[in-house]
């Protein structure tokens, strides 16, 4: 649904509230505050010192500063909600923005349980408000072409090795993150969530089974620094993705290969991803890729808002990944065997089983 802006002397703008003051708020909040046709308007966050130093490098007046997030939600005049607190609370604060009728951009993971996944896809079919995901790959100019070349021209991989990694272990040691009951998992929830809905986004593939084996840090096994992720797919592709959060530095290398050659989509320290065409004969073809003309995260839900659009990256872009992601973890637990992944979760089409 387009919505007809609130207007003050700087023209007319989307009012948003900040959920949470770590990087996301800051990051895409400050996005926010740079982008043309919005504000943003309120801020909530349970730590005192980061809803002070996150409301003052984002220009939020100090009476729309709140400790409790309902609150924020009745009291303040908004037309959506950027979401980016642990990935376990990701539901219940969508489901409480919904209530209250707002457009909703949520970092990612969506949820880190499939029926909660399930539920958000349903309850934004019914919806006209915007429920975007914080997939950022979805913008980036190498995976808009890399889309183009295969779901978009009906070409389909036979082959997909995928890797990233990381100082993720030691980065983020006694912080949330490594708090199972708030990060939902490790690092295949965390980092790794962008590399699968990268090849699910890209490719518009059909996972049928998952198979993984993982390392995990923590004595309960469920907070996973290292993973390794096979995927089977109905259009009879196989993927091997990589996650290790045990690395000095970032690198990410996504390659799809059939009969007629490769994309490779590679990146280091976080870098925009370059794009490398390889054809049957190893010739190697490096497109230019222009960003300028692509939003960023925050102006993209922002336009999606104010037109009725469909966002980048959907609630069932996010429940894809869920779907994959819950397999990988049951099976490593289970010993590594294969785990069917429900076709209703994953079919484009946006159906459920």
């Amino acid at each position: 649904m387009a919505i007809e802006p609130k207007a003050d002397d700087a023209g007319s703008f989307v009012r948003v509230g900040i959920v949470g003051g770590g990087f996301i708020g800051r990051t895409v909040g400050g996005q926010l505050r740079a982008a043309e046709h919005a504000r943003v308007a309120a801020l909530v966050d349970i730590d005192e010192g980061t809803l002070e130093s996150t409301g003052d490098a984002l220009g939020v007046r100090p009476d729309a500063r709140y400790e409790r997030y309902g609150t924020m939600l009745d009291e303040e005049d908004l037309d959506a909600v950027l979401i980016g607190t642990p990935h376990t609370l990701h539901y219940e604060q969508v489901l409480a923005a919904m209530d209250h009728g707002l457009h909703v951009l949520c970092d990612k993971p969506l949820t880190t349980n499939l029926e909660d996944a399930r539920d958000l896809v349903a309850r934004d079919a019914d919806r006209e408000e915007t429920l975007m995901v914080g997939y950022q790959r979805h913008l980036y100019r190498a995976f808009v072409e890399a889309r183009a070349r295969w779901l978009e021209s009906g070409r389909v991989p036979d082959w997909i090795t995928a890797e990233i990694s990381q100082d993720w272990v030691d980065r983020f040691e006694g912080t949330w993150r490594m708090d199972p009951d708030l990060s939902g998992g490790g690092y295949l929830y965390d980092t790794g969530s962008h590399l699968l809905d990268s090849i699910l986004w890209s490719t518009g593939l059909t996972p049928t089974a998952v198979a993984a084996e993982m390392e995990f840090v923590d004595d309960d096994r469920r907070v996973d620094g290292r993973s390794h992720v096979t995927v089977r797919f109905e259009e009879g592709t196989t993927a091997s993705v990589t996650c290790s959060g045990e690395t000095p530095c970032m690198r990410e290398h996504i390659h799809l290969w059939d009969a007629e050659g490769a994309t490779y989509l590679d990146s280091k320290d976080w870098e925009a991803n370059t794009l490398v065409e390889i054809d049957a004969e190893s010739g190697e073809h490096r497109p230019r890729l222009d960003q300028r003309d692509l939003p960023n995260k925050a102006e993209a839900f922002v336009s999606a808002v104010r037109h009725g659009e469909e966002p980048p990256a959907t609630a069932l872009d996010g429940l894809r990944v869920t779907a994959v992601t819950e397999a990988a973890y049951e099976s490593a637990r289970a010993g590594g065997e294969f785990v069917a992944v429900d076709p209703g979760d994953v079919a484009l089409d946006g159906r459920l089983s």
